[in-house]
């Protein structure tokens, strides 16, 4: 067989999301914004004498670093699309990426805690014009974050599939076109993009729990209000990373993908003698999701034939189908 013939039935294993260049501009333009801010915040606190600018600061050096770590994840994906070492693509670099951005939130929150229970038990001075102006200034860059990254984490990829299966296999492409059989796919996350997101979106809501906090402390007296509501935003921020953690975790552990997905791919193989006795599916990058299925008849037809049965089903990018005989 000549080498031009095989490659027709080669294919790459590109599954990184629809707007994973997009994702990633918007991501830099964000750690870019948050690195100016927190420079001129060290600066202005140097310069100034306020521990206020420092302090937040060098809180938003955490941030800019966790938005970091999902910009390179993202260059890395892309540059490294091609490379054979990974057997199912770089589609999973982005959960990598969110994972570790979860457990930098988790240790932000722990801070943040840890801060607040110091200041309940030993309360500090509070100047208060100068915390709410910079919590203010605060507020505006992740306002302006937030805008950057608005609604591109619900959009996702569901690029050309391919399958190929045991012994003699035919190679086919999926159509990508709508289910016709009214199968609702669900939507995996770009958890990458939600967890630049989620870091903007924390650091938004510190600072409106912030200036709040202050208001209330300085026009009532209530000093202690100001590290309770420290205390609240912990306990938000730690559910928020647990949620990411979860998420990105069942990526990276291959935890069953979609269970409607499952099913609707069981009753499209069960047709008449045919039996599914094994069937993997997992998420191998955003909008992409990889099946291994075994299928057993009493008569076997070639593997082409039973991947036909997924055409249309968006998502399904990878098919792999072994075909096995039971003459009972």
């Amino acid at each position: 067989m000549h080498s031009h013939s095989i490659e027709q039935w080669t294919h790459d294993h590109a599954f990184l999301g629809e707007k994973h260049d997009e994702n990633e501009r918007r991501t830099w333009l964000v750690v870019v914004l948050t690195l100016v801010m927190m420079v001129g915040e060290i600066v202005a606190g140097s310069l100034f004498g306020s521990m206020a600018l420092l302090a937040d600061g060098w809180h938003m050096g955490t941030h800019a670093a966790a938005l970091g770590i999902a910009a390179f994840a993202y260059r890395f994906a892309r540059r490294h699309l091609g490379n054979a070492h990974f057997t199912f693509g770089t589609g999973k670099f982005g959960d990598l990426a969110a994972f570790a951005s979860a457990i930098i939130l988790g240790l932000i929150a722990v801070e943040i805690a840890y801060e607040s229970v110091l200041r309940l038990i030993t309360p500090v001075p509070i100047v208060y014009g100068e915390a709410m102006a910079v919590a203010a200034l605060g507020l505006c860059v992740n306002l302006a974050s937030v805008w950057l990254l608005r609604d591109s984490h619900d959009h996702y990829h569901h690029g050309h599939g391919h399958g190929h299966g045991h012994a003699h296999d035919d190679h086919d492409d999926h159509d990508r076109d709508h289910d016709h059989h009214g199968h609702h796919h669900h939507h995996h996350h770009d958890n990458n993009l939600r967890a630049a997101y989620v870091h903007v979106m924390t650091d938004a809501a510190t600072s409106v729990l912030a200036i709040a906090a202050l208001a209330v402390a300085m026009y009532s007296g209530w000093v202690w209000a100001d590290p309770a509501v420290g205390l609240i935003g912990s306990v938000v921020i730690a559910s928020w990373a647990y949620g990411l953690i979860r998420s990105s975790g069942a990526v990276l552990l291959d935890v069953r993908a979609d269970e409607k997905l499952e099913r609707v791919i069981r009753a499209r193989m069960e047709v008449g003698d045919d039996r599914v006795t094994d069937l993997h599916l997992w998420q191998v990058g955003p909008g992409h999701c990889a099946v291994l299925l075994s299928v057993v008849s009493d008569k076997p037809k070639q593997p082409a034939v039973y991947k036909r049965r997924l055409a249309g089903l968006k998502g399904l990018s990878h098919v792999t189908v072994e075909v096995e005989t039971c003459p009972h």
